[in-house]
């Protein structure tokens, strides 16, 4: 399965050491989705390096709506972390699909060859 890897990054105007901190426990998911035998997917690591190419001002113009295309494309997503409106209208995105909705990485199976 393709699995989003969703939770907060920039919720309640997180300053930069707070994203870098959220950022990685992202990636440290994503890594024991991984193990699991899954794709992982973070919508943060796919909109990061546009936004710093087109400027921290265009943050908004491109955060979500790439997040929330790359979620459509996912089988399923793993919710982390704390509150985070753009965490949760990923799994709305995913839900609205048909997509499964895993709250704790115990509830993924391990992938079949």
């Amino acid at each position: 399965m393709w699995i989003m890897i969703a939770g907060p990054y920039g919720s309640g105007g997180a300053d930069a050491e707070t994203r870098q901190m959220r950022l990685a426990a992202l990636n440290r998911a994503a890594l024991d989705v991984l193990a699991r035998g899954h794709v992982p997917v973070i919508g943060v690591n796919m909109a990061l390096p546009m936004i710093e190419e087109a400027g921290a001002a265009r943050y908004e113009e491109i955060m979500m709506p790439v997040s929330l295309a790359l979620a459509e494309r996912c089988d399923a997503i793993l919710r982390i972390g704390d509150e985070s409106a753009g965490a949760d209208a990923e799994v709305a995105r995913i839900q609205g699909a048909g997509g499964t909705v895993f709250t704790d990485l115990a509830q993924i199976p391990e992938a079949t060859p």
